[in-house]
């Protein structure tokens, strides 16, 4: 098994975007763990049946008169597993893990409980994988055969470098290819604006008229922006800019402990002054927004504190890309929450002045063990081999750090469902109501994304007024926004209108070929005003453009 760009692709469902920030400790997975233990030894007869089918299935795998099939575990995929005798070790994993799976389901436990032990579990038989050891992997041992020996020493090679480069992590993609500003976040713009919390970059026009009315992009703050501005061809910024529109990018400042005081008030003081720049240069009364993950949670907080004070008409329409509405909705990213873990999350980052985006993209590294762990052992220190250059990848391991303030502050909304809960947290001194806010939504869910599940954000259509538009995107949570529209497995289900249900909107809803990319486009452009002449430079006399984009804040460590 080597990893390919589209194992990447795969993996990008892991990747960090819209999640409670809290973090994930051993002893948290160890707890869970022991209270598997303990519900198993309540149930000894539920055990004990399930060791005996297990003893029977595995004694019938041996003889050659049990299952056959391995399934499309893309761990087994080599044709050598095939041979009867690798074919009976992987079988033999496989009948023990899915018994494991099924003991967590029948000893009683209630249903938090029984996800995190499932967690636990999975952990423990993603390391048990025959897999992830040189003698229990054809391929490797094939491998090292054919190169005499040279790909060990390359494996023992990546391990040197990951334990003094990565933190003892596998290295998850070979970044050399990629520089920021060259063959990625290259777009033409220049940063118009520039404060301590964020650079505003504008877009240079390629269509000969533009329409009044900016879009402003708001990025999530624990991520670099770029994601929205990969190669040509697989940038949402350049798509937008080519169908006539004014854009305006974010590029938050990567925050060090000397910003811990940062806050959602912060942000939101920030979001206020990017729309003021944008109205200024575009002359434009308002403008559109379009945010995505943590920064569209922050966006509705801002559209909820300008109703309350009567500024509405500052903002127009507004699109979010994988925003949770209702954190209740059961998700990975809540499996660990409790009062204790919140506690444990928000004194640590509170200590350091900043939680690391470093230890968060391992904790949610582990997250999908099998994807962006034990893959990479494989293919890193067994096959010897180099990961492999990809670029959303190269994004994600271009990690960014939160300020204690906003980090403690957006647990709080996380755990208290600030966003559904009317009163429950503040924005700018006004309690949060998204009741208030009335302006035309367009909302994209990603039917397989784990982050952020589809039905959470399908939650902002009821939580609001005005007019709504759903789609969800047939992929995860990285790719349903990374996703080009000439991108031949892209698909996504629309519905003509948004009832209380979302599985109500599901039956009624269509599939559409293509990305929502083109959707998404068609339905801003109907609300970005008249069509004028595009402009010759970028900025005003009172914005005048200070370096070339992607700005200077992208390259922050």
């Amino acid at each position: 098994m080597t990893v390919s760009a589209s194992d990447g692709l795969a993996s990008t469902e892991a990747i960090r975007g819209a999640n409670p920030f809290i973090g994930l400790t051993p002893r948290q997975v160890l707890a869970a763990g022991g209270r598997f233990a303990a519900a198993a030894a309540r149930h000894p007869t539920t055990v004990a049946a399930e060791a005996a089918n297990l003893t029977v299935e595995r004694l019938r795998i041996l003889v050659g008169a049990g299952r056959t099939e391995i399934g499309k575990d893309k761990r087994f995929t080599d044709p050598a597993w095939q041979h009867p005798l690798w074919q009976r070790l992987a079988l033999l994993y496989l009948a023990g893990a899915e018994s494991f799976e099924r003991i967590v389901d029948n000893v009683g436990l209630d249903p938090k409980s029984a996800s995190r032990a499932k967690f636990a579990m999975m952990q423990l038989s993603a390391l048990s994988a025959p897999t992830n050891t040189l003698l229990g992997n054809p391929a490797a041992l094939k491998r090292a055969r054919a190169t005499k020996g040279r790909s060990l020493i390359d494996g023992v090679r990546h391990f040197a470098h990951d334990v003094r480069q990565n933190g003892g992590m596998p290295t998850q993609v070979d970044t050399r290819p990629f520089t920021v500003g060259k063959n990625i976040a290259c777009t033409p713009g220049s940063v118009v604006h520039r404060t301590e919390l964020f650079e505003l970059i504008q877009y240079q026009p390629t269509t000969p008229k533009v329409r009044s009315r900016p879009m402003v992009v708001i990025p999530p703050q624990v991520n670099k922006y770029y994601f929205l501005d990969l190669a040509p061809g697989r940038s949402f910024v350049e798509h937008a800019v080519a169908q006539g529109m004014q854009v305006f990018m974010i590029s938050w400042r990567n925050p060090t402990p000397e910003q811990r005081d940062w806050s959602i008030d912060t942000y939101l003081n920030g979001l206020l002054e990017v729309i003021d720049v944008a109205r200024s240069i575009t002359g434009s009364d308002d403008v559109n927004a379009t945010a995505f993950c943590a920064g569209g949670m922050t966006l509705l907080m801002l559209l909820s504190h300008l109703a309350s004070t009567g500024r509405s008409d500052l903002v127009n329409a507004v699109a979010l890309g994988v925003t949770s509405v209702d954190t209740e909705v059961e998700s990975t990213v809540n499996m660990f929450v409790s009062r204790r873990t919140v506690e444990v999350s928000v004194s640590r980052s509170r200590k350091k002045g900043v939680l690391e985006g470093r230890s968060l993209a391992s904790v949610f590294a582990w997250v999908r063990p099998n994807d962006l762990v034990w893959n990479y052992v494989v293919n890193n220190y067994l096959l010897g081999l180099n990961p492999p250059a990809f670029d959303v990848l190269a994004w994600n391991s271009d990690s960014t750090n939160l300020p204690a303030a906003f980090h403690a502050e957006f647990i709080h909304l996380f755990v208290e469902n600030g966003l559904r809960k009317a009163g429950s947290i503040t924005a700018l001194g006004t309690p949060v109501d998204l009741a208030t806010v009335n302006n035309d939504l367009y909302v994209v869910g990603a039917s397989t994304d784990h982050l952020v599940p589809w039905t959470a954000t399908y939650v902002a259509t009821q939580a609001t007024s005005g007019e709504h538009r759903f789609v969800l995107s047939n992929s995860g949570h990285i790719q349903a926004l990374v996703n080009p529209p000439d991108n031949p497995k892209a698909s996504y289900l629309v519905g003509e209108s948004c009832p209380a249900d979302p599985q109500e909107w599901l039956a009624q809803a269509h599939q559409q070929t293509g990305s929502w990319w083109t959707d998404w486009a068609e339905w801003a452009l109907a609300r970005s005003g008249k069509e004028r002449t595009a402009p010759k430079s970028l900025g005003n006399t009172a914005h005048l453009p200070i370096e070339a984009a992607p700005g200077r804040y992208v390259h922050q460590r």
